[in-house]
């Protein structure tokens, strides 16, 4: 899947893009992001993971989506503020985006290839699912989205794609 990091994506400020562009091409946590779900509260893990790891060489990239239950009803400059004000969100976002169905952007179209840890691929199954991709562009672990970001798998999975 070498290839991922070059697929195109556009910023929440509506640069184009492409994930390799978005990460420095370094390893990333990808996230399915939505601000009205009872899983928003992960912003803040995903921050500290962001800052945590992010001298190491490491991102978060969060991808707003309102597929479910239209939790992500914002338009950019909405989320942006939402998740700058309440979480103080430093990472990067990509514009909103489909990530199920004939519509799914093809960032998703290839993460949904990617097995979980019960060897399950396929749809996206809420807000807050979780890749994790190598700086060479390989997906290396999928989390469902109750898998918090700070969870002792994520973590490691993180470890694993990190220099040194």
């Amino acid at each position: 899947m070498s290839d991922l990091l070059d697929v195109p994506v556009t910023t929440l400020q509506g640069a184009t893009t492409t994930l390799r562009e978005l990460t420095g091409g370094k390893p990333a946590l990808v996230v399915n992001v939505a601000s009205k779900c009872g899983l928003t509260p992960q912003y803040a893990a995903l921050e500290a993971l962001h800052e945590e790891f992010g001298p190491r060489g490491f991102t978060v990239v969060g991808v707003p989506c309102n597929q479910f239950m239209g939790q992500e009803p914002g338009t950019a400059e909405e989320i942006e503020e939402f998740c700058s004000a309440t979480y103080g969100v430093t990472f990067p976002m990509t514009e909103k985006v489909d990530v199920n169905g004939e519509g799914a952007h093809p960032l998703f179209q290839q993460l949904t290839a990617a097995p979980d840890m019960d060897g399950k691929s396929g749809d996206v199954s809420w807000n807050f699912e979780k890749w994790v991709v190598s700086g060479q562009g390989d997906v290396v672990a999928r989390f469902r989205p109750m898998t918090t970001p700070d969870a002792p798998e994520v973590r490691a999975a993180i470890e694993s794609v990190l220099p040194g």
